[in-house]
């Protein structure tokens, strides 16, 4: 198995030249075991600043101009780091995404991974120097500049350990691992010594904003092992595992929720072979992520069809369906925006019963009402209004004996 690990830090971890300089401690304690490669977002509150500044000059700034500016960011706080590594005695070179050939497509602000060239990478280890590189972002054939989406540092962290075959691949944020749900609602919540892979997949896609969902992805195809972990406190952190024969709870292994949820219903649309792909194909094209979907029974030809999106796609959400309207031949469009997705995730629903009943009566007990259920094999997702989120986590929290 190689010795590489791939250590990510995130923007807080970054956050000031007191930070910097800790994680370049954290860096050189680490590399007399491992040969590191590392990975860093912005400093804390960076990307923010960027996006400020590019909207001073009108809301709709070119895409290709807007992501060779947000993606400076990262280039800052790679450098610094490199020059605290110095200061202590380690050896360290900074590296754009594109200086280490990372492709992308060329989706602006949505880029995704097309091929990481770990030439560079092996060259500068073999010279006993700890390479650190620019996260969030890549470049296309081209030779554009495009970033990832928000969280992107952790996908191009696991893209790199899977190029390089690392043997793990360490996500340190501010938190000291992954809880069982958001402490600050429940602050009983659990740390979790070990979670599946395929739970965290759906966890990360249900709202828990612990590590990016496409990082989990690349992690789960490549089979890389992921840790997350703090870097302001010592700990093992959480072990994102490829196997479920560590699992820590036999029903539900966590709670996620996501609010900025906007509820569709294209009401009394005509009930026809083809009606689905009419709706949900234009939305496809636009680029936007639909999850719940429910569709009623027909009555007379006719019937409601209800999806979720995230709250940002509203506006060109709207657009496309108003777009369509006419092939789709509906009679109105209701438009819900103040409701929220809660997801009881676990491997354990595999082989046990019971667990619905079990979260309905929790939540009928609280006075939660449930406008949509949607299930997988280890997944139940309810959509219900914001305004009862935290009563539903801390119910559904309490219903499973997740504390102890």
């Amino acid at each position: 198995m190689s010795n590489i690990v791939v250590q990510k830090f995130g923007g807080t971890s970054v956050g000031s030249e007191e930070r910097i300089a800790a994680v370049a401690k954290i860096i050189k304690k680490a590399s007399e075991k491992d040969s590191l490669v590392v990975v860093v977002s912005a400093m804390s509150g960076e990307t923010n600043r960027l996006i400020n500044l590019a909207n001073s000059f009108g809301e709709n700034p070119s895409k290709r101009e807007f992501d060779a500016l947000i993606s400076t960011g990262e280039k800052v706080s790679a450098a610094l780091l490199a020059m605290a590594l110095h200061q202590i005695g380690v050896e360290a070179k900074s590296y754009t995404a594109s200086q280490i050939s990372m492709r992308t497509t060329d989706s602006y602000s949505k880029a995704k991974i097309l091929d990481v060239d770990g030439k560079k990478i092996e060259e500068t280890l073999d010279a006993g120097i700890v390479p650190i590189i620019t996260g969030f972002q890549g470049i296309t054939d081209s030779g554009d500049v495009t970033t990832l989406g928000r969280g992107g540092s952790d996908t191009t962290a696991v893209a790199i350990a899977a190029q390089m075959k690392a043997k793990r691949c360490d996500i340190f944020t501010d938190v000291d691992g992954i809880y069982t749900t958001d402490p600050r609602i429940v602050p009983e919540a659990k740390k979790l010594d070990s979670i599946t892979m395929e739970e965290m997949l759906e966890m990360s896609g249900q709202g828990a904003k612990v590590i990016q969902i496409r990082a989990v992805e690349f992690a789960n195809k490549y089979k890389v092992p992921v840790r997350v972990l703090s870097s302001f406190e010592s700990g093992n952190g959480t072990l994102i595992t490829l196997e479920d024969n560590n699992m820590e709870n036999g029903l539900v292994s966590g709670i996620a929720f996501q609010k900025n949820q906007i509820k569709f219903t294209l009401h009394g649309v005509s009930d026809t072979p083809g009606m689905a792909y009419g709706i949900l194909g234009p939305l496809s094209d636009a680029n936007i992520e639909v999850d719940v979907i429910v569709q009623n029974v027909s009555v007379n030809g006719k019937t409601d069809f209800t999806f979720t999106v995230s709250k940002e796609d509203e506006a060109i959400a709207t657009d496309v369906i108003n777009t369509v309207k006419e092939s789709l031949e509906f009679d109105d469009l209701l438009i819900d925006s103040n409701i929220a997705k809660v997801s009881l995730v676990g491997v354990g629903m595999r082989t046990h019963a019971g667990i619905a009943s079990t979260a309905f009566k929790a939540l009928s007990e609280k006075g939660v009402n449930i406008q949509m259920i949607s299930t997988s094999e280890i997944k139940i997702t309810i959509v219900i209004n914001e305004n009862n989120v935290d009563n539903a986590v801390k119910a559904l929290h309490t219903a499973f004996k997740l504390e102890e």
